[in-house]
């Protein structure tokens, strides 16, 4: 299984960004997809999350600004980022689990990252 994130750049303060992230190989079903960001000398944290259903959660700091949304039909997931701050910027991390089969257990997955800048 391999997770390709792509979308990143170089942006202005309140500009937008839409990343994604396209999920391929051996895959039966994708269960939770999320976004994750690590920003130089800090932890990797939680941007986004959103269930097979559709249910979201986000991170305080990006609340009304930043969506999540799956296409299941393509084994994608976006991450539309709007009114973007200097403190957004961060590599950023997109992350699945996956089933290769009706029996298996989901493993979890990580593509490669996408540098999101985000100039004052």
């Amino acid at each position: 299984v391999q997770l390709q994130a792509s979308g990143g750049g170089l942006v202005q303060s309140g500009g937008s960004l839409r990343l994604s992230c396209a999920v391929s190989g051996n895959i039966f079903s994708i269960n939770d997809m999320g976004w994750y960001r690590q920003a130089p000398g800090k932890q990797r944290e939680l941007v986004a999350h959103i269930t097979r259903g559709g249910r979201t959660n986000y991170a305080d700091s990006v609340k009304g600004r930043f969506t999540i949304s799956r296409d299941n039909a393509k084994n994608t997931v976006y991450l539309q980022m709007n009114s973007l701050k200097p403190e957004d910027t961060a590599l950023y991390y997109c992350n699945a689990d996956v089933l290769s089969s009706w029996y298996a257990t989901p493993r979890n997955n990580w593509g490669q990252g996408t540098q999101v800048t985000v100039s004052s």
